[in-house]
């Protein structure tokens, strides 16, 4: 066998490893521990008439652990901060802040990726973690009833901020 044979064996090896490792999904629970989670943004957003926007995020500052959520309403698009209807910032408990990590077990963190399609309403969801803020944030629930339970779990939270 020719010289030329193992170099082009060689470089097809290569692009083969970096096609298999350069999108690689992370596990939340197992190749990103709890401890790393800093943050997590859920955006529901659709042009449709009328128009609807629901955010959610949760972080870590401080040692203390914050809920923040806002709901936006109208019937222009884009709505702005003046269409806020409902919103408030929760400090949450450990057993709250366990629980909302509870949520993301088992979820998938790839690397971030341009989505050019008009008219999807999400939701966005991103993780932010201590092992790469830049790169690996793009993230998707275990299953339906995984993104259902934190959504039902995040509604409860901000039904609670009115409460307080």
């Amino acid at each position: 066998m020719s010289k030329g044979f193992f170099i082009v064996i060689i470089i097809a090896a290569v692009v083969l490893l970096i096609v298999l490792f350069a999108n690689k999904d992370l596990t939340v629970g197992a190749d990103i521990t709890a401890e790393e989670v800093t943050e997590f943004v859920y955006t529901l957003a659709s042009s449709t008439y009328p128009p609807d926007y629901q955010r959610y995020r949760f972080y870590e500052e401080s040692g203390r652990y914050w809920f923040c959520h806002e709901k936006r309403e109208g019937n222009k698009f884009p709505l702005t901060e003046s269409d806020i209807t409902v919103s408030g910032t929760l400090e949450l408990s450990e057993a709250e802040w366990a629980a909302f990590l509870g949520c993301l077990e088992g979820g998938k963190v790839q690397k971030r990726s341009e989505n050019t399609e008009d008219g999807g309403s999400g939701p966005a969801l991103y993780l932010y973690w201590t092992g790469d803020r830049s790169k690996y944030q793009q993230f998707s629930f275990s299953s339906l009833s995984a993104q259902t339970s934190f959504e039902e779990f995040c509604a409860k939270l901000a039904e609670s901020d009115f409460e307080q």
